[in-house]
Protein backbone atom coordinates (compact mmCIF):
# COMPACT_ATOMS: atom_id res chain seq x y z
CA UNK A 1 0.00 0.00 0.00
CA UNK A 2 1.25 3.84 -1.09
CA UNK A 3 1.95 5.71 1.38
CA UNK A 4 -0.97 8.10 -0.19
CA UNK A 5 -3.18 5.68 0.63
CA UNK A 6 -2.63 5.14 4.18
CA UNK A 7 -2.22 8.74 4.93
CA UNK A 8 -5.59 8.89 3.71
CA UNK A 9 -7.20 5.92 5.47
CA UNK A 10 -5.42 7.33 8.66
CA UNK A 11 -6.95 10.86 8.22
CA UNK A 12 -10.52 9.03 7.17
CA UNK A 13 -10.18 7.26 10.59
CA UNK A 14 -9.63 10.26 12.43
CA UNK A 15 -12.50 12.16 10.75
CA UNK A 16 -14.94 9.10 11.90
CA UNK A 17 -13.63 8.80 15.16
CA UNK A 18 -13.59 12.03 16.05
CA UNK A 19 -17.38 11.97 14.75
CA UNK A 20 -19.85 13.94 17.29
CA UNK A 21 -17.22 15.64 19.56
CA UNK A 22 -16.22 18.52 17.24
CA UNK A 23 -18.95 20.83 18.40
CA UNK A 24 -18.78 23.32 20.91
CA UNK A 25 -21.44 25.61 21.47
CA UNK A 26 -19.88 29.02 22.23
CA UNK A 27 -16.54 28.84 20.15
CA UNK A 28 -14.95 27.53 23.43
CA UNK A 29 -13.44 25.01 24.26
CA UNK A 30 -12.26 24.54 27.80
CA UNK A 31 -14.26 22.07 29.95
CA UNK A 32 -13.57 18.80 30.48
CA UNK A 33 -14.07 16.55 27.19
CA UNK A 34 -14.88 13.17 26.97
CA UNK A 35 -16.60 10.45 28.75
CA UNK A 36 -16.57 6.80 29.77
CA UNK A 37 -20.06 6.43 29.80
CA UNK A 38 -20.67 6.43 33.51
CA UNK A 39 -22.04 10.03 33.69
CA UNK A 40 -18.70 10.61 35.65
CA UNK A 41 -17.31 13.42 32.83
CA UNK A 42 -18.26 14.74 29.87
CA UNK A 43 -18.69 17.86 27.84
CA UNK A 44 -19.95 20.59 30.74
CA UNK A 45 -18.21 23.36 31.53
CA UNK A 46 -17.06 22.80 35.10
CA UNK A 47 -19.11 23.64 37.41
CA UNK A 48 -22.20 23.41 35.50
CA UNK A 49 -25.62 25.66 35.75
CA UNK A 50 -28.23 24.47 38.13
CA UNK A 51 -29.78 27.90 37.84
CA UNK A 52 -33.40 26.38 36.04
CA UNK A 53 -34.38 30.12 35.29
CA UNK A 54 -33.99 30.04 31.82
CA UNK A 55 -36.26 30.67 28.53
CA UNK A 56 -36.12 28.86 24.72
CA UNK A 57 -38.91 28.14 22.50
CA UNK A 58 -40.58 24.46 22.07
CA UNK A 59 -41.02 22.95 18.95
CA UNK A 60 -44.80 23.85 18.22
CA UNK A 61 -43.43 27.97 19.12
CA UNK A 62 -44.70 27.81 22.70
CA UNK A 63 -42.47 29.80 25.33
CA UNK A 64 -40.96 27.85 27.58
CA UNK A 65 -39.46 28.39 31.14
CA UNK A 66 -36.95 26.23 32.90
CA UNK A 67 -38.08 27.01 36.05
CA UNK A 68 -41.28 24.52 35.21
CA UNK A 69 -38.53 21.95 35.75
CA UNK A 70 -38.50 22.40 39.29
CA UNK A 71 -39.78 20.12 41.65
CA UNK A 72 -39.38 16.66 40.21
CA UNK A 73 -36.45 15.15 38.25
CA UNK A 74 -35.15 16.22 34.57
CA UNK A 75 -33.19 14.78 32.09
CA UNK A 76 -31.49 17.49 29.40
CA UNK A 77 -30.10 16.17 26.02
CA UNK A 78 -28.16 18.63 24.51
CA UNK A 79 -28.17 17.32 20.40
CA UNK A 80 -27.38 18.26 17.33
CA UNK A 81 -29.26 17.11 14.08
CA UNK A 82 -25.98 16.36 12.01
CA UNK A 83 -24.39 14.07 15.13
CA UNK A 84 -24.83 10.19 14.20
CA UNK A 85 -24.58 9.89 18.26
CA UNK A 86 -27.08 11.80 18.73
CA UNK A 87 -29.42 9.72 16.07
CA UNK A 88 -28.32 6.72 18.03
CA UNK A 89 -29.17 8.05 21.17
CA UNK A 90 -33.06 9.34 19.81
CA UNK A 91 -34.98 5.90 20.50
CA UNK A 92 -33.63 5.46 23.74
CA UNK A 93 -34.79 9.10 24.91
CA UNK A 94 -38.04 8.37 23.29
CA UNK A 95 -38.29 5.36 25.55
CA UNK A 96 -36.95 7.15 28.63
CA UNK A 97 -39.18 9.69 28.11
CA UNK A 98 -42.40 7.29 27.73
CA UNK A 99 -41.54 4.94 30.47
CA UNK A 100 -41.24 8.03 33.11
CA UNK A 101 -43.66 10.12 31.89
CA UNK A 102 -45.59 12.12 34.45
CA UNK A 103 -42.54 11.36 36.88
CA UNK A 104 -39.57 12.85 34.89
CA UNK A 105 -39.21 15.52 32.67
CA UNK A 106 -37.50 14.68 29.52
CA UNK A 107 -36.60 17.54 27.63
CA UNK A 108 -34.44 17.88 24.19
CA UNK A 109 -32.18 20.97 23.76
CA UNK A 110 -31.27 20.95 19.68
CA UNK A 111 -28.52 23.52 18.28
CA UNK A 112 -25.43 23.78 16.76
CA UNK A 113 -27.68 23.78 13.64
CA UNK A 114 -30.39 25.97 12.06
CA UNK A 115 -33.66 26.71 12.69
CA UNK A 116 -34.98 24.24 10.13
CA UNK A 117 -32.27 21.16 10.58
CA UNK A 118 -33.18 21.49 14.64
CA UNK A 119 -37.12 20.86 13.57
CA UNK A 120 -36.62 18.17 10.80
CA UNK A 121 -34.70 16.07 13.43
CA UNK A 122 -37.06 16.85 16.52
CA UNK A 123 -39.99 15.83 14.81
CA UNK A 124 -38.52 12.31 14.31
CA UNK A 125 -38.27 11.61 17.75
CA UNK A 126 -41.63 11.07 20.11
CA UNK A 127 -41.73 11.81 23.25
CA UNK A 128 -39.53 14.70 25.05
CA UNK A 129 -40.49 18.57 24.95
CA UNK A 130 -37.58 19.60 22.02
CA UNK A 131 -36.17 23.07 22.49
CA UNK A 132 -35.02 24.92 19.79
CA UNK A 133 -31.75 26.47 20.69
CA UNK A 134 -30.30 27.65 17.66
CA UNK A 135 -28.08 30.16 19.10
CA UNK A 136 -26.61 28.30 21.98
CA UNK A 137 -28.19 30.06 24.92
CA UNK A 138 -29.96 26.84 26.47
CA UNK A 139 -26.23 24.83 25.90
CA UNK A 140 -24.22 27.74 27.52
CA UNK A 141 -26.80 28.94 30.48
CA UNK A 142 -25.88 24.89 31.71
CA UNK A 143 -21.91 24.94 30.41
CA UNK A 144 -22.46 22.55 27.84
CA UNK A 145 -19.69 22.42 25.06
CA UNK A 146 -20.93 19.60 22.94
CA UNK A 147 -23.24 17.49 21.97
CA UNK A 148 -24.78 13.99 22.80
CA UNK A 149 -24.41 15.53 26.43
CA UNK A 150 -27.09 14.70 28.76
CA UNK A 151 -27.68 16.47 32.31
CA UNK A 152 -29.61 14.61 34.85
CA UNK A 153 -30.92 16.96 36.92
CA UNK A 154 -32.71 15.74 40.53
CA UNK A 155 -36.20 17.61 41.52
CA UNK A 156 -33.59 20.20 43.40
CA UNK A 157 -31.67 20.80 40.22
CA UNK A 158 -29.00 19.27 41.20
CA UNK A 159 -26.68 17.70 38.83
CA UNK A 160 -26.71 13.73 39.70
CA UNK A 161 -24.92 13.46 36.06
CA UNK A 162 -23.51 14.77 33.15
CA UNK A 163 -22.16 13.62 30.12
CA UNK A 164 -22.39 11.09 27.34
CA UNK A 165 -24.10 8.45 29.11
CA UNK A 166 -24.85 4.79 27.49
CA UNK A 167 -28.75 3.48 27.71
CA UNK A 168 -28.17 1.82 30.62
CA UNK A 169 -26.54 4.19 32.71
CA UNK A 170 -28.80 6.71 31.76
CA UNK A 171 -31.78 4.84 32.79
CA UNK A 172 -29.83 3.47 36.34
CA UNK A 173 -29.48 7.65 37.33
CA UNK A 174 -33.31 8.32 36.75
CA UNK A 175 -34.23 5.08 38.54
CA UNK A 176 -32.55 6.31 41.09
CA UNK A 177 -34.06 9.54 41.34
CA UNK A 178 -37.80 8.03 40.97
CA UNK A 179 -37.46 4.51 42.34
Amino acid sequence: MSLRAVSTLVAGAVLVLTGCSTGVADGDSEGSEGSTGDGSTGSVATPPETDLAFTAETLDGSPFDGETLAGRPAVLWFWAPWCPTCRAQAPGVSRLAEQYDGQVSVVGVGGLADEGDIRDFAVQVDGPTHLIDEDGEVWRHFGVTAQSTYLVLDADGGVVAEGYLDDHVLADKVEGLVG
